[in-house]
């Protein structure tokens, strides 16, 4: 099988890409002894990913508890879901532990803090901390990170944060100056929690551009990071990794063109692609994609995604586009890896060609 013969649109994951990926970020955390790598699978969604991105049942990080029960059942067990737990959830967490797994959960809250101690069934939980992303958690000095701490006693496992703020960064002195204020704040709230006689076993940070320029990493028990996988048009952007490191595309056919126009029309929309527009804030603003060749190779004039509707994509370029036979295959690379997997159901996975190696499937769903 080849890419001819897949139904488009679909995704197309390169093997020898995503392989190269991994080994970039396992020598970045290899520079820091002792740092352990917990990748966050929120992106892939793949047993089969997992298996290279974290080989040996290493620890791992979900978002969601159909990729928690997952990975558990694949023998992934040291585990932290990354959203905020609600109450509501603490059974099935405590299940999947029960059985074997350890799935550790966060928490803000000092309400939550207490529900979770008083929950009959195995859990264990790390205090959210915000060091500047302002999204969840509670900032390193405040009151409530104490008493959190103390209302979840031995079921503290430690302390979480998120530098998703380094996003706004450019360069890699942004993203090492980020990582720096997100470390010396993780583990000044570490720091607080042991003065108050609290055990705090993990120390855990983290994003894809962080953990790539990240200085220092003293103090630090483990290290977050997802989107460096695949890659995308943004982190591209960021210099997470180069434009032609993207492993994961979307293949798409040619339903329309029009000379008049100077457009040409995919198979690939909204759904397929999301509209996700990253990289509008970035110096090269990509519309909904970048178009590239059916073998993954730029295009002359770099088209892109102009327009995006539920299943249409408009192609646009700044010079004359080639009118393409109907049916052409074309794929484009992401703005955001994430939010484009997320409406699909598998991964189509070559090496470098056209020929079709593998069909991986992904854990959709909450």
């Amino acid at each position: 099988m080849t890419l001819d013969d897949l139904p488009t649109p679909c995704l197309v994951l390169d093997l020898g890409l995503l392989k190269r990926n991994l080994a970039a970020m396992q020598a970045a955390v290899a520079r820091h002894p002792g740092l352990v790598l917990r990748p966050h699978l929120k992106t892939a969604k793949s047993i089969e990913v997992a298996r290279l991105a974290a080989p040996g049942f290493g620890p791992v990080t979900v978002s969601t508890l159909a990729e928690a029960r997952s990975f558990a059942g694949a023998g992934w067990h040291d585990q932290i879901y990354a959203v905020g737990i609600v109450p509501a959830k603490l059974d099935a967490v405590a299940a999947l532990n029960a059985a074997g797994a350890d799935v550790k959960v966060i928490t803000d809250d000092l309400e939550v803090a207490r529900a979770i101690a008083a929950h009959p069934g195995p859990l264990r939980a790390l205090v959210e901390v915000d060091v500047g992303e302002g999204r969840g958690g509670i900032p390193p000095d405040s009151p409530l990170l104490t008493e959190i701490g103390a209302a979840l006693g031995g079921r503290l496992a430690g302390v979480l944060s998120h530098s998703g703020h380094s996003y706004n960064g450019r360069t890699p002195e942004d993203m090492a100056a980020i990582a720096e204020v997100e470390r010396a704040g993780i583990t000044a709230a570490a720091g607080r929690l042991r003065a108050a006689g609290l055990a705090v076993p993990i120390v855990s940070l983290g994003s894809s551009p962080t953990a790539l320029y990240a200085r220092r990493m003293d103090g630090v028990t483990d290290v977050r990071a997802g989107v460096y996988m695949f890659g995308d048009l943004f982190q591209a952007q960021l210099g997470t990794h180069a434009v032609e490191d993207i492993a994961m595309t979307v293949l798409a056919s040619v339903i329309g063109r029009s000379a008049a126009r100077n457009t040409l029309l995919l198979d690939a929309g909204g759904l397929a692609l999301s509209k996700d527009r990253s990289t509008q804030a970035a110096p090269r603003d990509y519309g909904f994609g970048l178009v590239l060749t059916r073998e993954g190779r730029p295009m002359p004039g770099e088209p892109s995604i102009a327009r995006a509707y539920q299943e249409h994509g408009e192609v646009r370029s700044e010079q004359p586009l080639p009118m393409l036979p109907l049916g052409t295959r074309l794929r484009v690379a992401p703005n955001h890896t994430c939010m484009t997997a997320a409406a699909h159901d598998r991964y189509y996975v070559v090496d470098g060609g056209d020929e079709v190696i593998a069909t991986w499937d992904r854990v959709n769903g909450w």
